[in-house]
């Protein structure tokens, strides 16, 4: 095998896509397929013994959700870079995906070039987030430079940017408005921000909302 060859392990229930995927990427440069999973469980096996330097995975699994082994697998192999496939476009998935410790976010209608571009992205430490809406595709791309925050954190940081006050957000998470102030404190230090406006421009920049 070349010194400079991409592993890459593809996780998907649906037979043709996967040999559709398998298809794609044997055209790419530089790239080798390791192997294919249609199941976490599998997968997982499959991962401990190839040690891939990518994994693309669909978000619809059988077992567990992609947004939950896409966790695992950072745990267990944090060097792995994480890609999901997949056809569910909800901010909330990304989000979760991201969260959770991955290189990428792509639709299954992203063309052969984007799938290829997100792979070295990854490899570089960059994130790319490439998913189909009502307007066409929309193409992001962001560092991982942003701080480490936590779910609760994230949370409050969502809802501070759909213009909730603080007692707001405590209503709505049943908690005490100090606690949302703590956490908006916490938020603004992590951020280096003096006001809100600034916390939620910072925090879209880098693609954490």
């Amino acid at each position: 095998m070349e010194p400079n060859t991409i592993k890459i392990v593809i996780i998907d229930d649906h037979p043709m896509v996967l040999e559709g995927m398998q298809s794609i990427l044997q055209q790419m440069e530089g790239i080798v397929i390791s192997g294919k999973a249609a199941n976490a469980l599998d997968a997982m096996e499959l991962i401990r013994t190839v040690h891939p330097d990518v994994v693309i995975t669909d978000i619809n699994l059988p077992d567990i959700s992609g947004i939950d082994l896409c966790k695992k697998i950072k745990g267990e192999f944090p060097e792995i870079k994480v890609i999901a496939l997949s056809t569910f476009q909800d901010r909330s998935f990304i989000s979760s995906m991201i969260q959770n410790g991955a290189s990428g976010y792509l639709s299954k209608s992203s063309s052969p070039g984007d799938i290829e571009k997100a792979i070295h992205e990854a490899l570089k430490d960059q994130i790319m987030i490439n998913v189909s809406n009502a307007a066409g595709t929309v193409t992001s791309e962001r560092d991982s430079s942003g701080p480490v925050i936590t779910r609760r954190e994230k949370e409050v940081l969502e809802l501070i940017a759909t213009g909730m006050t603080n007692k707001e957000i405590a209503d709505k998470l049943f908690v005490s408005q100090s606690t949302i102030d703590s956490h908006r404190k916490n938020l603004m230090q992590k951020f280096e921000v003096m006001n809100a406006a600034s916390l939620i421009a910072i925090a879209t920049k880098k693609g954490i909302i």
